[in-house]
C-alpha cells in the first residue's frame, strides 16, 4: 500500500505515469480528475521516479507512439519514440500485475498495457478508416459503442459514449486475460478490461481532457474506489 511516509491522508495515491517535460497538459487534467474522484495523483517519468510501494493505484497515460519493436511492428522512418519511457511504464505494469494494483490505460497507456499482456497493435489505423475521420480533437466528436455485459457498460451506464480522438497506433489483438468492452464505428477496439486480478480498464480517449462530463469522471472514480479496496486489504 501507500506509506505514510509519503503522506498524511488515508486518500489514495495514484501514480501516474507520463512524459517528463515541464509543461504536460495531460497530468495536470488527470491530476484534477483524479482529485475530483477523491485520489492524490503522484508524478511518474523517467524524470520524476516514485517507489513503487507508495502507490495505491495506477494510471498509464497518454503520448508518442510506443516502439514498434515490443509489439513485432516495423519502425517508421519519421517515428516519435520514447523507449525510455517504453521500459519505464512496462516496469510499473508489471508491478502492478504482481501485486494486483489497480491500473487505468489511456490512450498510448492502454496500448502499451496490451503489448506487456502480449497484444498487437495496428501501426497506423489512418489508411483503414472507412466511417470515421483521421482529425485528431481533445473535443468528444466521435462514438464508442460499448459491449453488452462489460464492466466499462456497467460502470458509465450507458451503450455509448462520446469520445475524442488523437491516436494513429490501435490495439489489434487484445492481450492475455484481457477482453473488448468497446469499438468504434470502423470497428477499431477502443476500450479493453480484464475480469480477474488486478482490475484494468484500458481505453482509446482521453477521459482526462474530457472532465467537464460526468461519465468520463466515472472512469477516474472507477480507479480511486479500486484504489482504497487495494489499501483496505492491505491494511
Amino acid at each position: 500500500m501507500a506509506q505514510d511516509t509519503q503522506r498524511n491522508t488515508s486518500k489514495p495515491v495514484i501514480g501516474v505515469t507520463g512524459n517528463a517535460r515541464r509543461w504536460s497538459p495531460s497530468w495536470y487534467c488527470i491530476r484534477l480528475s483524479v482529485w475530483l474522484a477523491g485520489g492524490i495523483a503522484r508524478r511518474i517519468s523517467v524524470r520524476h521516479e516514485l517507489p513503487e510501494a507508495h502507490l495505491d493505484g495506477l494510471v498509464i497515460s497518454g503520448g508518442d507512439d510506443i516502439h514498434p519493436e515490443l509489439y513485432e511492428g516495423e519502425v517508421a522512418p519519421k517515428g516519435e519514440y520514447d523507449e525510455a519511457r517504453d521500459a519505464l511504464e512496462q516496469r510499473y505494469i508489471r508491478y502492478a500485475l504482481e501485486q494486483h494494483l489497480p491500473v487505468l490505460g489511456i490512450c498510448r497507456g492502454y496500448q502499451l498495457i496490451n503489448v506487456t499482456l502480449g497484444g498487437r497493435l495496428y501501426e497506423d489505423i489512418r489508411p483503414l478508416r472507412r466511417k470515421t475521420s483521421n482529425f485528431g480533437t481533445v473535443l468528444p466528436r466521435k462514438t464508442a459503442r460499448l459491449q453488452p455485459g462489460s464492466l466499462l457498460k456497467r460502470w458509465l451506464k450507458a451503450s455509448q459514449v462520446r469520445i475524442n480522438s488523437l491516436h494513429q497506433q490501435a490495439v489489434k489483438e487484445t492481450g492475455q486475460d484481457l477482453t473488448t468492452s468497446a469499438y468504434d464505428l470502423d470497428g477499431f477496439i477502443q476500450a479493453t478490461e480484464n475480469h480477474s486480478t488486478p482490475p484494468i480498464l484500458g481505453v482509446q480517449w482521453h477521459p482526462e481532457y474530457l472532465f467537464y462530463l460526468s461519465r468520463q469522471r466515472r472512469l477516474f472514480h472507477w480507479l480511486v474506489i479500486q484504489a482504497k479496496r487495494f489499501q483496505a486489504r492491505e491494511n
